[in-house]
C-alpha cells in the first residue's frame, strides 16, 4: 500500500521550495509568515499522496471529478473578485484558488476514463465533452493560463494511452481549426498580451511593459547578479509582479546566471525523475496520469521562462515550486505526491 520514497525528486523539490524561499523573502517580505502555511499544507500534501499509492487514490477518480466541478462552480458563487476576476475563495485571512487544486484531481480522472476501457473515438469524444465543463468554468473566470494547462494534460495522457496516434494527429488539427474561436472568449487584456508580443515596443508604457522590464531584469543579472534584495529591477518594482509571473526575472537579476542555472537544473531533475516514473508505473492507468503531470509541468516551465525572457506571449503562467502562490504550490505538490505513488520502484 505504501509507495516507496524517491531521494531524487524529494531532494530536488524541498532545495528548490527553499531557494524559492530566498528569494521571495527578497522580494516581498510582506508574503511571510503567513505563505509558510501553504508551504506546511503543500509539504504534508506530497507526503500523504505519495504514500497512500495510486491504486487508492485511483478508486476514487470520479469522486474527484465530481469535487472538481463543485468547486469550480463554488468559486463562480462566492468566489472573491479581485481585478475583475473571480479565482479565489477566501478562508480567513488566506485565500485557494480551485482552479488550481482541481488540475492534479481531474488528470486522475482523465487518466483512469481514457485507459480503463477500450478507447474509441466514441468514448474519446464522450471524454472531450467531461474535459469542456471544467475548462469552461475556469475560462469564464477568467485564467486561461490554468485552462490550457488541463488541456495540455489531457493530450499528455491521451499520448500515453492504448489509442491510434493518426486520431490524435487529426485531433491536434481540429483544435487548431477552432483556435480562433478561443479569440472571442478572451479578455481584452489577453488579446493585447498577443498583439504586443511581436513588437513589445510599440506599447512600450501599455501592453509591452510587463515584456521589455523582464527582459530587462534577465540582462541586467549578468553572471553572478545584484545580490538579494539589491535588484533595481525588482526592488524599485519597476518589474510587476516580481514574485509570481516574473519571478525567473528576478532570479536572474539579482542571483545572476548561476541562480538561474540553479533553477534549471532543479527543474530538469524532477522532470527527469517523472520520466523514470512514466516507465516504471504500476499500471497503464498511473502512467498515463504520470505523463500528463509532465507534460503540465513541463509546459508550465517552458513557458514562465519563455515570457520571462520575451520569446513566448505573456500568459501568466506561475513557475512551479519557486512563484509565489500557495494554490499553485499545493497543486504542483499534490500532483508530485500522486506521482510518486504512482511509481514502481
Amino acid at each position: 500500500m505504501f509507495a516507496k520514497f524517491d531521494i531524487y525528486l524529494t531532494v530536488s523539490v524541498f532545495f528548490l521550495i527553499t531557494f524559492g524561499l530566498f528569494v521571495l523573502n527578497s522580494l516581498s517580505t510582506s508574503l511571510f509568515p503567513s505563505y509558510l502555511i501553504y508551504v506546511l499544507v503543500a509539504l504534508l500534501a506530497f507526503w500523504f499522496f505519495s504514500q497512500v499509492g495510486f491504486e487508492v487514490v485511483s478508486l476514487f477518480s470520479k469522486h474527484l471529478y465530481i469535487i472538481s466541478l463543485l468547486l469550480l462552480l463554488l468559486t463562480l458563487i462566492i468566489g472573491q473578485v479581485t481585478r475583475g476576476t473571480i479565482r479565489w475563495i477566501p478562508i480567513g485571512n488566506l485565500t485557494f484558488q480551485p482552479a488550481e487544486i482541481v488540475r492534479p484531481l481531474l488528470l486522475v480522472f482523465f487518466a483512469n476514463y481514457l485507459t480503463s476501457a477500450e478507447l474509441t473515438i466514441k468514448r474519446l469524444l464522450k471524454a472531450v465533452g467531461l474535459l469542456i465543463i471544467p475548462t469552461f468554468l475556469i475560462l469564464v473566470q477568467p485564467s486561461l493560463g490554468v485552462s490550457v494547462l488541463i488541456v495540455v494534460g489531457f493530450f499528455g495522457i491521451l499520448i500515453a494511452s492504448d489509442f491510434n496516434k493518426k486520431h490524435i494527429l487529426s485531433g491536434v488539427l481540429i483544435v487548431l481549426a477552432l483556435l480562433p474561436l478561443f479569440w472571442l472568449v478572451m479578455q481584452p487584456y489577453q488579446k493585447a498580451r498577443l498583439q504586443t508580443f511581436l513588437n513589445p515596443e510599440s506599447d512600450p508604457l501599455g501592453a509591452g511593459y510587463n515584456s521589455i522590464q523582464s527582459k530587462i531584469s534577465v540582462g541586467a543579472g549578468k553572471i553572478t547578479g545584484r545580490g538579494l534584495g539589491r535588484g533595481v529591477q525588482t526592488q524599485l518594482a519597476f518589474l510587476p509582479e516580481k514574485h509570481t509571473d516574473f519571478v525567473f526575472a528576478s532570479v536572474s537579476e539579482e542571483l545572476g546566471l548561476i541562480g538561474s542555472s540553479i533553477l534549471f537544473l532543479l527543474s530538469f531533475i524532477i522532470l527527469w525523475r517523472l520520466t523514470i516514473f512514466i516507465e516504471h508505473s504500476v499500471s497503464p492507468i498511473a502512467r498515463a496520469y504520470v505523463a500528463g503531470f509532465f507534460l503540465t509541468y513541463f509546459i508550465q516551465v517552458v513557458i514562465h521562462i519563455g515570457m520571462n525572457l520575451g520569446l513566448i506571449p505573456i500568459t501568466g503562467l506561475p513557475l512551479p515550486l519557486v512563484s509565489a502562490g500557495g494554490s499553485s504550490l499545493l497543486a504542483t505538490m499534490i500532483g508530485l505526491g500522486i506521482a510518486v505513488g504512482a511509481y514502481k520502484a
